[in-house]
């Protein structure tokens, strides 16, 4: 019974280090492929003035967006959310595909200019003064915790 026991577990750790193995191979690789588009969209990158109209997180086929963008996106992911940003673009309105990292930073309603790479908005900075950063919410524990160092002191 114990033979058995030993053996189910070797086994079992066996296969778990090979799929972590495997895990981190394919990692690596979609790490290089990952970084090698971007260098291609640094690449095509330029800086253009635009005046930003809206923005908000809308499903893929609900943004207005060119039909070879949606031909192009895999099926998993055009449900799923993005940051686009609704801007004017010298006498052109367009819909454009934002970074996560950048999409707080942009505000609404303001001119910036913005490192694009085709319709995907990559960085933004501010045209006539700095960007504003928003403050995130403060959790329910550092609240909690600034209320105690305030009577503290």
């Amino acid at each position: 019974m114990d033979n058995t026991l030993a053996i189910v577990l070797i086994v079992t750790a066996v296969v778990i280090v090979a799929v972590f193995a495997g895990l981190y191979f394919v990692g690596r690789k979609l790490q290089k492929k990952q970084e090698k588009s971007e260098m291609q969209m640094k690449a095509a990158a330029q800086t253009v003035s635009m005046l930003v109209i809206d923005k908000k997180m809308l499903k893929l086929k609900d943004a207005n967006l060119p039909k070879v963008v949606l031909d192009q996106t895999p099926k998993y992911m055009r449900r799923s959310k993005v940051p686009i940003v609704k801007a004017k673009i010298g006498p052109k309105v367009l819909s454009l595909i934002c970074d996560v990292k950048v999409f707080d930073l942009i505000p609404v309603k303001k001119e910036v200019k913005a490192v694009l790479s085709g319709i995907y908005i990559m960085d933004v900075k501010g045209l006539r003064s700095g960007l504003e950063v928003k403050k995130g919410k403060k959790g329910f524990f550092k609240r909690i915790a600034g209320k105690f160092k305030k009577e503290n002191k």
